[in-house]
């Protein structure tokens, strides 16, 4: 399987404010998750074991997104600017995307994400 290439969408960089060590902040998260599935990549015996580290990474930052979205409406609440809890979400969101596009990952993910539900006994019942 081919390394992994992510990146930071400039629309989530442009809308943060210049002054602020958000932007740092977002890159060093992004070379630690590329780093994290590139080690596996590198590492793992089989496209599957790959997959599956690489979901696990996906559910965390799926997990994040929901964190963050929920700051939004209590910032607001509050009279604050949810700016950073917009910008955090989408980049969150951004990564997963470019998992799910990178060519031999992205339906390695699906089948990995099928096979959790179905090992963990949900299975849909045909009458």
């Amino acid at each position: 399987m081919e390394e992994i290439d992510l990146a930071i969408p400039r629309s989530i960089l442009d809308s943060l404010p210049e002054d602020e060590a958000t932007a740092p902040d977002m890159e060093r998260a992004l070379e630690g998750y590329q780093q994290r599935v590139n080690s596996q990549i590198a590492a793992a015996a089989d496209d599957a074991e790959v997959a599956s580290e690489a979901l696990d990474l996906v559910e965390h930052l799926e997990s994040r997104a929901e964190r963050y979205d929920e700051f939004i409406p209590e910032l607001r609440a509050w009279g604050q600017s949810p700016i950073y809890a917009i910008a955090w979400r989408n980049f969150c969101v951004a990564v997963i995307d470019q998992l799910y596009e990178h060519a031999d990952l992205g339906d390695r993910l699906d089948r990995e994400r099928n096979y959790r539900i179905a090992d963990d006994g949900i299975r849909m019942n045909r009458d």
